[in-house]
């Protein structure tokens, strides 16, 4: 008798998460609906359909049912009852995303800035973070937190940073950050953060590596679903597993690291930056561009059929090269198969779901998926 209402307790916590997570999963649901697929009875249905309505989370939405006879309510999702923020700190950029509660892109804004380690920059941060919110039409409540993404190693207490070669961060970028932003703050690092995405966009995927090529090159290990940071929080760095023996010299003090072969300035410094240039170059036959893509791409074949060969896993090709490989990746995967000494295709290779502000987008789902796991 003891252990009677502990269990009862667990599970009405389930049924209810189940039931949320059910309505994330549909537009729109009748109790019916949710007694059949869920295998609950009417009343638990009923009960815990009324305390999602009284806290805003679920609302009527109409009726169906065949005309003449009694229609069934149904029922869908108050999507932006709560909203989580997302930002994105890099070397040039400041981008601010907002995600409702299925994960969907609300709204995003882009502002070139430089980063530098001061109070100046943090304060036009949170005063552009505000201005965000108020043009998005946000309430205070409706904020779960702020998720920044950082090209950082970031402690396993998303707190602070402990490596940070690229920008000056330092390990109390949170509270520097904190001063300027009345709302909760957990930092990650950024390949994990645009890892999480795909986790989120691909809930059946199990194990993968993400591998993010942008700026610079990072990588994000998945295992059963979940990103893998490792024992020291420094799992998943490809960019600065040596590629090429006595190579170029890379920012992090070694020499042929992936990062020196495979990060997109290497691309855009061939159009002034602009990488979406590069690419109209590259498609329009400009005989430079084309030798350097041929060039990138073997680096590339190189580095993932390394991954492949230690993780036997899906290679996820995402960051800023990532978002143009649909029409490269046939080529790629030829080239990576000729590397193969098992197998003679690459099917591993993957194109990333989500192409837009991913690293923005991951940090903000942290607190989606915290929000519904607590339900």
């Amino acid at each position: 008798m003891t252990n009677k209402k502990p269990i009862n307790v667990e599970i009405k916590k389930i049924n209810r998460s189940n039931i949320y997570r059910h309505f994330l999963k549909n537009e729109a649901l009748t109790k019916q609906n949710l007694v059949a697929d869920l295998q609950l009875c009417l009343p638990t249905v009923t009960k815990n359909i009324d305390e999602l309505m009284a806290e805003g989370l679920i609302e009527k939405s109409g009726s169906q049912g065949h005309t003449g006879g009694r229609r069934a309510v149904t029922y869908s999702l108050v999507r932006n009852a709560k909203v989580a923020l997302g930002i994105d700190i890099t070397q040039n950029h400041l981008t601010f995303v907002a995600l409702d509660l299925t994960g969907t892109l609300i709204t995003f804004k882009r502002h070139r800035i430089r980063f530098e380690a001061s109070e100046s920059y943090y304060q036009y941060t949170g005063k552009m973070l505000k201005e965000f919110i108020q043009n998005a039409g946000f309430r205070d409540e409706q904020i779960l937190g702020v998720g920044v993404g950082l090209p950082a190693l970031v402690d396993a207490d998303k707190k602070s940073i402990f490596y940070s070669q690229i920008i000056n961060l330092s390990p109390s970028t949170l509270e520097e950050l904190a001063r300027y932003i009345p709302y909760p703050i957990e930092l990650y690092n950024d390949a994990n953060a645009a890892a999480f995405t795909e986790t989120w966009m691909n809930p059946d995927m199990k194990n993968a590596f993400y591998l993010m090529l942008s700026n610079n090159i990072g990588g994000s290990m998945v295992i059963n679903g979940a990103v893998y940071s490792g024992d020291g929080q420094r799992s998943g760095e490809i960019g600065h597993v040596t590629l090429v023996p006595g190579g170029k010299r890379c920012y992090c003090g070694q020499y042929g690291c992936v990062d020196c072969y495979l990060a997109a300035t290497n691309l855009s410094n061939l159009t002034d930056g602009n990488l979406q240039a590069f690419f109209t170059g590259l498609k329009n036959g400009e005989p430079l561009f084309t030798r350097t893509w041929d060039t990138y791409l073997n680096y590339l074949a190189s580095t993932v059929n390394i991954l492949r060969m230690l993780l036997d896993c899906n290679v996820i090709l995402g960051g800023y090269v990532g978002g143009y490989m649909d029409a490269y990746i046939d080529d790629l995967r030829v080239r990576a198969a000729r590397l193969n000494t098992f197998t003679g295709d690459a099917d591993y290779l993957k194109l990333c779901s989500y192409k837009n502000e991913s690293i923005a987008a991951g940090a903000a789902l942290y607190f989606i998926d915290a929000f519904t796991n607590s339900l």
